[in-house]
């Protein structure tokens, strides 16, 4: 438990505007903050922190994320979406209990050493969610420490049934195997949310539960509906993967009459204020028109998207049309890390790179700030993202003697560009401390490690041979859904020399 007041003293505190870093004394009580203070002030009877020379800013939020990537990272190099996919089933096949815990636990503490309080998660179990596998995920966050959403990725049609024309472009050797897979029946699958949200216990540990149909072509429309009638029942967030990849908005377009995949969401009812994007990268204009219509949000995932060479998100044009626009990761299959430092430079660095962008199209340090802090966590439904009175006590320290920070010229400038988690010494989160001087206080790391490499070799053996199949499928793969991507022209999100 929290000391009932603790006095953080002696430190720079970044402004909610992220423009400045005055000295200040941050009061914390019954995990909220009770007061910014002038320097020196006391507090009798309060917990007193010295925290000279620490930069406290408020905890970054991962906009999105896929707790059982964690235990995958690095599996692949040369994969676009397409290919990620079509490697699913060796990468995340074949998971116990206890793996599916080990790889939230990794996510977990990677995220938080990095500076990161809270994630939205979009956890993956096959062939469908189960209440003993979502418990199991939401012990590993609460043992870590972190907030978090869980929100199940689930889906009625496979990559190979969803993708417009893949089956018919195998050769005949690869395609039965291709078409033999089948997910569960929907029905099966919305009963096992909503066995899940029924039980759910893990609210007093600030896990809560969400509902993530994968992506719209992996759905069919009852599906989709019906999901928005659990989310709805329950008081769900939902979050999707949508435009992600030109094949996949191309593949929409074709199984949606000329309609857009977001504005085909809308009109089953998905998209409001509880639903959020995660990539958007091949959005139109008038999707962002609908999505800021709408309340929705937005998860710019800059890493993966260059990872996977799905092009760059229009976040400013988001911005602009009054999108709520958060930061992610995404999962560590497919970023590879869990580094929102990383991603917010990724962000601004991104957001220079259009052909004809000015400076006012550019995303500025301290507005990319505000992203991976406020606007992801309005993403998630949470009050955290600034350091002032009466938030969460979610809190990050930064050492100022740090080589990133040595000299400090500008605090929001250095968030961005120099800092790369290395510096991150202790977060707080609901006034609880969670990481202190580098160390996670809810696990032993190095017993973590030593499991995951034991898991990670039995899962590399008993994978091998869909491991093998996944390989001689993906050349076809690559090179049907490349042609199917160029038949999306309403939007232009890859940079390309003339």
């Amino acid at each position: 438990m929290p000391a009932p007041q603790t006095l953080l003293t002696g430190a720079r505190v970044l402004s909610p505007d992220a423009l400045s870093a005055p000295h200040a004394e941050v009061l914390v009580e019954n995990g909220r903050i009770a007061a910014l203070l002038p320097p020196g002030t006391r507090v009798e009877q309060a917990q007193v922190f010295d925290a000279s020379k620490r930069l406290i800013i408020p905890g970054l939020v991962n906009g999105h994320t896929h707790g059982h990537g964690g235990i995958a990272k690095g599996a692949g190099d040369k994969w676009d979406l397409a290919l990620l996919l079509a490697h699913a089933p060796w990468i995340s096949g074949n998971r116990v209990l206890r793996d599916k815990w080990l790889s939230t636990a990794l996510n977990a503490v990677e995220n938080l050493k990095k500076g990161c309080t809270a994630v939205f998660d979009l956890p993956a179990e096959f062939p469908c969610p189960t209440v003993e596998g979502l418990d199991a995920m939401a012990d590993a966050y609460a043992t870590v420490g972190l907030r978090a959403i869980l929100a199940p990725m689930v889906a009625d049609l496979t990559f190979f049934q969803a993708t417009p024309g893949l089956p018919e472009a195998l050769p005949p050797e690869l395609r039965a195997r291709a078409e033999a897979m089948r997910m569960p029946a929907p029905q099966q699958i919305l009963d096992a949310i909503a066995t899940a949200a029924k039980s759910w216990s893990h609210g007093s540990k600030n896990i809560v539960l969400g509902c993530a149909p994968t992506i719209p072509l992996h759905c069919t429309d009852d599906f989709m509906k019906g999901c928005r009638t659990l989310a709805a029942e329950y008081g769900m967030k939902m979050q999707t993967h949508v435009a992600e990849s030109r094949f996949q908005y191309a593949g929409g377009v074709l199984r949606y009459d000329g309609a857009t995949m977001l504005e085909h969401m809308d009109r089953l009812g998905l998209v409001g204020e509880w639903f959020s994007v995660a990539h958007g990268v091949w959005l139109t204009d008038g999707d962002l028109d609908l999505l800021a219509k709408r309340g929705g949000g937005l998860s710019h995932n800059p890493g993966a998207n260059m990872r996977l060479a799905s092009g760059i998100a229009p976040a400013r044009k988001a911005i602009r049309a009054g999108v709520t626009v958060g930061i992610g990761t995404d999962g560590s299959s497919s970023s590879d890390n869990q580094n929102m430092f990383e991603s917010m430079r990724l962000a601004a660095f991104a957001s220079r790179l259009w052909e004809d962008a000015e400076e006012d199209d550019w995303l500025g340090t301290a507005e990319t700030v505000q992203l991976a802090t406020a606007g992801s966590s309005k993403l998630l439904g949470l009050d955290g993202g600034v350091v002032e009175a009466g938030r969460a006590a979610d809190l990050v320290l930064l050492d100022l003697d740090h080589i990133n920070w040595a000299p400090l010229n500008d605090a929001a400038n250095q968030l961005v560009w120099t800092e790369d988690g290395a510096a991150v010494v202790d977060v707080m989160i609901g006034g609880e401390w969670k990481l202190r001087d580098r160390k996670v206080l809810g696990l032993d790391e190095v017993k973590l490690a030593a499991e995951a490499n034991e898991a990670a070799a039995r899962l590399r053996a008993v994978n091998a041979e869909v491991k093998v199949w996944c390989h001689e499928v993906a050349p076809h793969v690559a090179c049907h859904c490349r042609a199917l991507a160029r038949g999306w022209t309403k939007s232009k999100r890859l940079l390309r020399a003339e």
